[in-house]
């Protein structure tokens, strides 16, 4: 009787911990997602069919306004939204009508996939993975910048009872017909959108999360274009000028007296040079001065004699001799400085903790050598594990391989400066 009672109470103990473990799992999957019901599309706009196909273009340069769920309802809408709501058809032809293919919308709030039938988002993570999908595309830093993502992601198997081997071609073709839907309406809603289809698939589904035997297709970043204007003519009209992104601007690159990363300010200066920024070279010491893989370079301007006024951005560049400037007075007044004049104020690796030492970090959001994530938090920063974080004029980045796209984004701080954008209007309805 004995041994009776323990038996039940072992396997009543392992009943209890496999309803712990299985039933903990059957919640969670069960937790409400957020859902946001979208505006209803609009059917007339402002652009014919013709000028529509005329004005599209590929656009890789994208100002940091955010999209209103207004325009990305209407984007949504374009590339798998309902039209015949009684048989289910949708704006882009599929195969069957079978329609094997879900869009998802990668912003700073997260990831959500389209609900087509209902016409809303459901929001399936909380994390910004555009720097991801950017990773997962052979880092074109423009799908970390542009501020929505869609991707097109498709399951060839709901074809195949259907269509054999003919399976995956009309899955791609749909994806094809959906791309230039939402690059069409893009360009109806004045922004601009390109199509990526060099990517690793795998990771971009490991991004998302996508289900098994789901394929990522297509990436269409969207936004609104970066545009630098020319004077205004005799009508009061400006056009886009060609040309470095922000020529004419002026930075003040800071490495420590020793042991800088060659990596990090190679690939950040030629990122700043190819946008027609004048780069500096500034140092606490004068004379040849050693980076990590054994580069001389020598400062132009010693740090003591550095006019803040005379630069546009002030960039901090780490490696293990950054240390110097964590405690430095100079160093830490320099950040203070150009923060509160309203300069770009940029940082890369270790260095980030001098902005965060300085008092810059206060409630902004940031990244650096996960070394520093304690000193940042401290500092009152929001730490990220993003390549490259842009909040307001403070741009921090995480190591070495980011440089060129830690560059890319001072250099588009720097012409969003110089040629201010409208201010983004509140949300509702895409305006005629």
């Amino acid at each position: 009787m004995k041994r009776l009672i323990i038996l039940m109470l072992i396997i009543g103990g392992i009943a209890a911990l496999c309803f712990g473990r299985y039933g903990a799992r059957s919640f969670s999957r069960k937790t409400p997602r957020k859902v946001i019901q979208l505006a209803e599309p609009k059917l007339t706009g402002p652009l014919s069919f013709e000028e529509a196909l005329a004005k599209r273009r590929s656009i890789r340069q994208f100002d940091s306004r955010p999209l209103s769920y207004a325009q990305i309802a209407q984007l949504a809408w374009a590339g798998q939204g309902i039209t015949d709501a009684a048989r289910g058809l949708r704006t882009a032809p599929s195969a069957g009508a079978i329609y094997p293919i879900d869009l998802y919308f990668a912003t700073p709030e997260g990831l959500f996939v389209y609900r087509p039938r209902e016409h809303s988002l459901e929001q399936t993570s909380s994390e910004d993975i555009r720097s991801a999908l950017a990773a997962a595309a052979s880092m074109q830093e423009f799908i970390a910048r542009a501020p929505c993502d869609i991707v097109a992601a498709g399951s060839a198997r709901k074809l195949t009872a259907q269509f054999r081997d003919k399976a995956r071609t009309y899955m791609l073709l749909e994806a094809g017909h959906i791309a230039q839907s939402i690059q069409l309406q893009a360009v109806c809603l004045g922004l601009g959108s390109v199509t990526v289809g060099g990517m690793n698939s795998r990771d971009v589904a490991r991004a998302c999360k996508l289900p098994k035997h789901v394929e990522a297709l297509y990436i269409i970043s969207v936004g609104y274009p970066l545009t630098r204007p020319t004077p205004a003519g005799p009508e009061g009209q400006s056009t886009p000028q060609q040309g470095p992104l922000a020529a004419g601007k002026k930075a003040a690159l800071i490495i420590p007296s020793r042991d800088f990363s060659d990596e990090e300010l190679t690939g950040t200066n030629r990122a700043l040079e190819a946008a027609g920024i004048q780069t500096v070279l500034v140092s606490s010491r004068p004379g040849p001065i050693r980076g990590m893989l054994g580069n001389v370079v020598e400062a132009d301007v010693l740090l003591n004699a550095l006019q803040i006024d005379d630069y546009d951005a002030i960039v901090f560049i780490g490696g293990p001799g950054v240390q110097e400037y964590f405690d430095s007075a100079l160093a830490k007044n320099i950040a203070r400085d150009a923060a509160g004049k309203r300069k770009v104020v940029a940082a890369i690796s270790a260095a980030p903790t001098i902005l965060a030492n300085a008092g810059a970090l206060l409630g902004r959001r940031a990244t650096a050598f996960a070394s520093e994530r304690e000193k940042l938090q401290k500092a009152g920063a929001i730490f990220t594990t993003v390549p490259v974080e842009w909040d307001a004029n403070i741009i921090t980045c995480s190591g070495p391989a980011a440089a060129p796209l830690f560059g890319r984004a001072i250099a588009e701080a720097l012409a969003a400066r110089q040629y201010p954008v409208p201010p983004l209007a509140p949300p509702g309805p895409p305006q005629d």
